[in-house]
């Protein structure tokens, strides 16, 4: 288990998150379409992974806002932005701002995603959402930063991660 916390108060997930260097565990999510997505679609690009609990807090909007901004000057990389939203709401959100240079995607049907990356929440208010986090892999799927924020209500550290792809 890892513990993080939610304004102070303990909460654990499933385990830690995946070691740099090692192979990213594949996954199947759902796009807004209801099509499946899957780690193999993106072979051969950098990928940020930006895990969250709910577009629907501050802090998670504001994330998706950030890596909007960041990933339409990287090039041959991809963002792509998980939660267990409803792919409906995902589209919501990013229809009212603008989003169009991230991916969202929805863990909601299986949790898988949240159990191979060991992101899942397993007690506290959030259980079984997604833990804050930021896994960034290299075009062979190699992990190559990870970050799980200590303090659910606040952002990652995108400077951190937007270099691991700089150096990658």
């Amino acid at each position: 288990m890892a513990t993080v916390t939610l304004k102070g108060n303990p909460i654990n997930t499933i385990g830690t998150l995946p070691s740099t260097g090692s192979e990213a565990p594949s996954f199947s999510l759902t796009k807004g379409d209801l099509s499946s997505a899957n780690l193999s679609d993106y072979k051969g690009k950098k990928i940020v992974l930006n895990i969250f609990p709910s577009i629907d807090t501050g802090t998670c909007a504001q994330s998706v806002r950030q890596f909007n901004k960041e990933a339409a000057e990287l090039d041959n990389t991809v963002v792509l932005c998980i939660s267990k939203d409803l792919p409906f709401a995902q589209a919501r959100f990013c229809g009212a701002e603008g989003i169009t240079n991230v991916e969202m995607l929805s863990d909601f049907k299986d949790g898988n995603f949240g159990k191979a990356y060991n992101v899942q929440f397993v007690d506290g208010p959030l259980a079984p959402l997604l833990s804050r986090s930021v896994v960034v892999l290299n075009e062979s799927g190699k992990v190559i930063y990870t970050e799980q924020v200590q303090e659910t209500i606040e952002e990652p550290n995108y400077k951190a991660a937007l270099e691991a792809l700089m150096n990658a």
